[in-house]
């Protein structure tokens, strides 16, 4: 093995033998000098022996030492939290125990579920309207009992939907420059679910496309256009607790979890089971599961002795995982983010006070510890702001919104460039805000992607977007107002005339009563 000129001559006696392969491990696990010099990492790396060299009483994580770190653009990326000013002070976050992110953001607005008595209310404020919240703010409020799941429509940002404990979804409209009264009526309120919905998501392609799931162990699929469900996933898919249910990328596919230990991908379509995995974490505690790269799923779990995991599957080989890691022996359920541009999954577990962020790849072992974001305060719940919301000139590749007892506060990850030009690299084309199917294209079979759009001058909704897609939302409205004004029966014609005469008696009474007391008052 050739020597560095500079090696002091003092090790020259220790480079023979299999004792140098044991020496030169110590020196790379300890930091030990050589002849009162320190040796640099790079030495140290180059005076180890080669792989087959090493003797068996080397371990293979010492072996590993010699490996060159795996090159990523992504190794130094770091969290940000705003400045105080940049926060939301004085919100009163819901203290439901619910496994939800309690927030959700686009490039418009901020939503959060908070506190309301007498039923359930979330808030709604434009991004800009940071500081401190006003505690009369209006809020959404038409819901009878707590809110436990919020979520923006992906084709428009004025249009938001929710679950509550009600076992009522409904669809709600919020005017440019946020709320100035209390908003008490949906654009649309779906019924179908006999107990609590905890679950609402959005089909990532097609417009106007609503998924919800309740503790009933039902899956519906609406049209919120006409207001009806159009698919049902029963008790039969799903025997017990809903945990999590996500959309691939294109919509086709739903990957479920469940309380009866299982993970799910289902075509919603056929209501056909593809494909499903036994225990995926040997644990009791709720599995979170979702879509990542092409043909992968991740999942969050916990193990048989408590301990949070993470794993990486082949969609086509569940069997075993292609990745397994465990994390620590908190008890908070990880909530993961995937970002599909940047291959990067984020996990945010309700009360830690960090986020672990991975990197997934092709190759093994395919899921890449990249760093961790930690501060003093435990979160209570976190929304995630689309790519498209996002500062580009500033390198922003992520941006959370970490909810705290009284507050909402911005964590901005971002990759340090010393350019402040557009990077490319960073930000491929990413979904935008157009519909690429239709509700009844969807529902006839088709598939399609996200329609693309590029970041490079900045994202701009065209103002003709709200006008386009709130006609059919209030279409929908009005079709459902003129099925439901049907020709009542004559029996309900009878009730309703009843009525009628009871009211009349009732006014002429009180109209009695009324110049009763006003000839007393005139005395």
């Amino acid at each position: 093995m050739a020597l560095p000129p500079s090696l002091p001559k003092g090790v020259l006696p220790l480079l023979k033998g299999p004792a140098q392969a044991v020496c030169f491990s110590f020196i790379v696990l300890t930091g030990a000098s050589l002849a009162g010099r320190v040796v640099s990492p790079w030495l140290q790396l180059q005076l180890l022996p080669p792989r087959q060299a090493w003797p068996p009483c080397i371990s293979p994580g010492i072996r590993m030492s010699r490996q060159v770190v795996r090159s990523s653009k992504f190794r130094h990326v770091f969290g940000q939290p705003a400045k105080a000013d940049q926060c939301y002070e004085d919100v009163r976050v819901s203290q439901t125990t619910w496994d939800s992110g309690f927030c959700a953001v686009n490039p418009k607005f901020m939503a959060l579920i908070c506190e309301a008595s007498g039923g359930g209310a979330f808030l709604v404020l434009p991004l800009t309207k940071t500081g401190r919240v006003d505690k009369n703010v209006p809020t959404v409020c038409g819901h009878t009992a707590p809110v436990l799941d919020i979520a923006w429509c992906p084709h428009n940002d004025n249009v938001i939907a929710s679950g509550s404990e009600d076992c009522m979804v409904m669809v709600w409209e919020i005017p440019d420059g946020g709320l100035t009264l209390p908003l008490r009526e949906p654009v649309v309120t779906l019924e179908g679910h006999t107990k609590r919905v905890g679950i609402v998501a959005w089909h990532p392609t097609a417009q106007n496309v609503l998924l919800s799931a309740g503790c009933d162990n039902v899956i519906l699929v609406w049209d919120v256009g006409t207001g009806t469900a159009v698919l049902t996933l029963g008790p039969d898919v799903h025997p017990d607790t809903i945990y999590s249910v996500e959309w691939n990328r294109d919509g086709a596919l739903l990957c479920t979890s469940c309380r009866d230990k299982r993970v799910r991908i289902i075509d919603p379509r056929k209501g056909t089971v593809i494909a499903e995995k036994e225990r995926p974490h040997e644990g009791t505690r709720p599995v979170r599961a979702v879509f990542v790269s092409e043909g992968k799923i991740l999942t969050t779990g916990f193990s048989r002795m408590s301990e949070r995991q993470v794993a990486l599957w082949d969609m086509q080989k569940l069997e075993e995982p292609l990745s397994l890691q465990e994390l620590d022996t908190s008890s908070g359920v990880l909530l993961p983010f995937f970002d599909p541009d940047t291959n990067i999954v984020y996990l945010c577990g309700k009360g830690d006070s960090s986020i672990r962020y991975f990197e997934i790849t092709a190759e093994a072992p395919f899921l890449h510890y990249l760093s961790m974001f930690s501060s003093k305060e435990s979160q209570r719940g976190m929304g995630y702001m689309p790519k498209r919301g996002l500062e580009v000139n500033k390198c922003e590749i992520a941006r959370f919104y970490k909810l705290h007892e009284r507050k909402c506060e911005p964590i901005a990850m971002t990759v340090p460039r010393k350019s402040d030009l557009f990077q490319e690299d960073l930000y491929p084309p990413t979904a935008g805000p157009d519909p690429a199917l239709t509700a009844e294209e969807w529902l006839g079979g088709k598939n399609a992607g996200p329609l693309l759009v590029s970041l490079k001058d900045g994202y701009v909704p065209p103002k003709s977007r709200e006008l386009r897609i709130n006609r059919g939302l209030d279409s929908g409205r009005k079709r459902g107002t003129v099925e439901s004004s049907a020709a009542p029966s004559s029996e309900a014609m009878a009730r309703l005339e009843e009525e009628l005469r009871q009211l009349r008696t009732t006014v002429q009474e009180q109209q009695k009563r009324l110049d009763e007391l006003e000839k007393i008052i005139g005395k």
